[in-house]
């Protein structure tokens, strides 16, 4: 019917509804439209604000959850994509048009983590994950060298679509995860033994064991789009629960149990490219879909970025 608001919440599993995961707003809230394609948002505690991407314009934006403005955080940001957070709350960001992976300080300055393997530069870095040993993960497809719209044009010089690990003592970038088609978004489970990954072109998520050592087992597929032919997986988030809430571009937002099993979805007007969780709850579902940035008030809450384990600049000692 005309004017009729479409369905946010769609259930294809009961656990979807028992879950909580259909409690809460009603409706997406548009705090911000205007990008060219939105991606990468990350909350910021300490300033109650988030930051994402706005990767074809070349820019970072920041909404303050105080006053709901939307200012330039960084312009001229290297066609930045995928931002997180360290285990000190300093802003780690792949930045896939200078092709590297970097740590904005607490005064501000830039310090580069990683631009490099084995003396070869890195593709386009996407996304990024921080384990509570301080280790930083990232996925490296060729999204951002393919042509000059998010990156500048550019011949691979590794050849292949990759995930690393940056070791939190010696810097050293190691290589853990191939055979991708394009590695996107990437996530620990909230015990830290799985890591998950998204391959963007295969259509699949896989999950790996995360051995004691840093390295990992052969990923098997967790799930795939399969008779989904919209959904293209980009990032991924858990929340307490141990569901994976897996942004699916033209799909929305899938959910899915544990066990493998797409239990639900969120409906979404534009094409999701990222989720994250935030507010003082970590209650509150950021999405950015192509020129547009939403957010849900929900009834389950999210896992931190960080990992398990104390953080001092956000959990201080009572």
């Amino acid at each position: 019917m005309p004017g009729e608001r479409p369905v946010l919440y769609e259930s294809f599993d009961d656990r979807f509804r028992t879950g909580r995961c259909m409690n809460g707003d009603e409706g997406l809230e548009v705090l911000y439209t205007g990008c060219r394609w939105a991606e990468g948002p990350v909350y910021l505690p300490a300033w109650r604000q988030l930051v994402w991407s706005d990767i074809p314009n070349d820019r970072m934006l920041r909404w303050d959850e105080e006053t709901g403005s939307v200012s330039v955080f960084r312009h001229s940001a290297g066609h930045t994509n995928g931002n997180t957070l360290d285990r000190q709350g300093r802003l780690v960001t792949c930045e896939q048009g200078n092709r590297r992976v970097t740590r904005t300080e607490h005064d501000g300055t830039i310090t580069v983590l990683a631009d490099r393997w084995q003396g070869k530069r890195l593709n386009s870095p996407n996304d990024a994950t921080v384990k509570s040993d301080g280790s930083i993960w990232f996925s490296d497809p060729d999204f951002g060298i393919t042509s000059d719209y998010e990156g500048y044009r550019a011949e691979s010089e590794i050849g292949s679509n990759n995930v690393y690990r940056i070791d939190p003592a010696t810097g050293r970038v190691d290589l853990v995860a191939d055979c991708f088609g394009a590695p996107n978004g990437l996530v620990f489970s909230p015990d830290e033994r799985q890591l998950y990954v998204s391959d963007t072109r295969a259509g699949y998520i896989r999950v790996f064991d995360v051995r004691d050592d840093g390295t990992l087992s052969d990923g098997s597929v967790f799930a795939a789009a399969g008779a989904r032919a919209a959904a293209r997986f980009d990032n991924l988030r858990f929340d307490d629960d141990g569901r994976l809430w897996a942004a699916a571009m033209a799909d929305g937002v899938h959910c899915y149990d544990p066990d493998g099993t797409l239990i639900g979805r969120l409906n979404v007007p534009e094409a999701v490219a990222n989720i994250s969780w935030g507010a003082a709850k970590r209650n509150r579902l950021f999405i950015t879909a192509e020129t547009s940035l939403y957010s849900l008030l929900m009834g389950v809450t999210g896992t931190h970025p960080t990992g398990p384990g104390r953080r001092p600049w956000l959990d201080p000692a009572r």
